[in-house]
């Protein structure tokens, strides 16, 4: 799962990218603005009956050919619905004919994406989540060859859609060939079955509703209160701060089921853990926050061209969230490990309305800004509440442990961007010396945290002499 993820964000980040330096930035916010209709559509469509059927298939993994069959009967009908939803939500909005139309195009995509969702649910039920990655790992890197040779042949950006939904049905395809070798099919529609499972599913459509608006909810409204190309400046700012989500994403998930198991261990083996975590993700996130704010100008330009610099304020406003998120996403999960996933609801309902709100206003007088100041403001109440139910349902954390060394590491690269700002070296040379500077500080830090280098040389001896 991990791979796969890794490998559709990074060839995500890559096309973002391409895209910008071949079709500028008013045809990025274009695209990004279509991805972000489709990916809430085919959200509501498919993936609270993925998160179902993984975990009834776990428990009953004998029904895997009723939950194929008919499982895939009842999410074409959703599909088909969904899609008819943002022909409709994207032609009464008062977007330009060639937004539309890539609307029209990338939405088609919800069809194959959310039947692909069935089968990569029987994967995981199964444990063969290596199989979701033999699927999707190589067309999306034939997906992004194609798409970048595309550009070079100056096809336009309602292309990039055609391309993207033909991928999705060649990975649908793939895993309908690698399904039949595992699963005995019954070529038969359960009526009764369909009927429970959408009674049953309500509430995972609509915390997955709920959780896809919320996470481009600043996309959609700089697009109706601003234009493509805000939106095209604005995709490309998050688009930066992804390495990091990435991270934190594939280590939040490693952790969850160490969380799990502890729970019945009490509550200070979970502090702990929780704890070491939160350190880890600020580690990494103070140190980029104060690389953004020092260079975040001249990483748009080097990724992007000359054009995105204008967002440099808003990239350093959008950035100061990485102050939060490593206490937002591990506390999450550390809450729904504790059964405690009404909080997670309530924080989502709450975040994205009042968000929602606040961004009208402050998209519609700031417009870039207004979006990043957004980010940053419903990240602080994301962590605000996440924050107050760890301290009333759980327990308070020993905030002085969790910050130590990550500040003691921002200190010194913050000594090193001083100086680099200093000397003024070319941008390549600059990364390469800062990144250089951050491993070395990690790795003796490190070794202090482990009890000192004579320590260290005695654990790589025990397990040199285990193998």
């Amino acid at each position: 799962m991990i791979v796969n993820r890794l490998a559709q964000s990074i060839t995500a980040f890559v096309l973002t990218a391409a895209i910008a330096r071949n079709l500028g930035a008013e045809a990025i916010g274009q695209y990004l603005l279509a991805y972000s209709y489709y990916f809430i559509f085919v959200g509501i469509a498919s993936q609270g009956l993925k998160i179902l059927f993984t975990r009834e298939l776990a428990r009953e993994p004998q029904k895997t050919s009723v939950y194929l069959m008919s499982g895939t009967c009842l999410q074409l009908i959703f599909s088909l619905l969904s899609y008819g939803a943002l022909v409709i939500v994207v032609f009464l909005l008062p977007y330009s004919s060639k937004t539309s139309t890539l609307c029209y195009i990338m939405g088609l995509t919800i069809i194959p994406f959310a039947l692909s969702n069935v089968t990569e649910a029987i994967f995981q039920a199964k444990e063969k989540m290596h199989l979701i990655a033999i699927a999707t790992v190589p067309v999306y890197v034939l997906r992004l060859i194609i798409m970048i040779w595309a550009m070079q042949l100056k096809y336009g950006i309602e292309y990039l859609g055609g391309i993207l939904f033909c991928s999705e049905t060649l990975i649908l395809v793939i895993e309908w060939i690698i399904i039949t070798q595992l699963v005995k099919i019954q070529w038969q529609i359960d009526k009764d079955f369909v009927w429970d499972t959408i009674k049953i599913s309500r509430t995972f459509f609509a915390i997955e509703a709920i959780a896809v608006i919320s996470s481009r909810i600043e996309i959609l409204i700089l697009s109706l209160l601003g234009n493509e190309f805000l939106v095209g400046l604005f995709g490309a700012i998050l688009q930066l701060l992804q390495p990091f989500l990435i991270i934190a994403n594939s280590i939040t998930v490693a952790m969850f089921p160490r969380l799990s198991k502890v729970v019945d261990q009490g509550r200070e083996k979970q502090q702990k853990i929780t704890e070491s975590f939160i350190e880890i993700l600020l580690t990494m996130g103070l140190p980029l926050l104060l690389g953004l704010l020092f260079f975040g100008k001249d990483l748009l330009i080097f990724i992007y061209d000359f054009s995105f610099a204008q967002g440099s304020l808003a990239l350093s406003i959008s950035a100061m969230s990485l102050l939060l998120l490593p206490f937002t996403r591990t506390l999450c999960s550390l809450l729904v490990a504790n059964h405690f996933e009404r909080v997670n609801l309530r924080e989502l309902v709450i975040t994205t309305t009042l968000g929602g709100l606040g961004g009208v206003v402050l998209v519609s007088r700031y417009q870039l800004v207004g979006a990043a100041i957004m980010v940053l403001l419903m990240t602080i109440l994301s962590f605000t509440q996440y924050l107050y139910f760890t301290y009333t349902l759980l327990f308070p954390l020993n905030l002085w442990r969790v910050i130590r060394r990550p500040v003691m590491i921002s200190t010194l690269m913050l000594i090193v961007f001083l100086i680099l700002k200093k000397i003024n070296l070319d941008f390549l040379s600059t990364l390469i010396i800062a990144i250089s500077f951050y491993i070395l500080f990690v790795i003796f830090l490190s070794i202090d945290a482990l009890g000192g280098i004579n320590v260290v040389k005695e654990k790589i001896v025990k397990i040199r002499t285990k193998f």
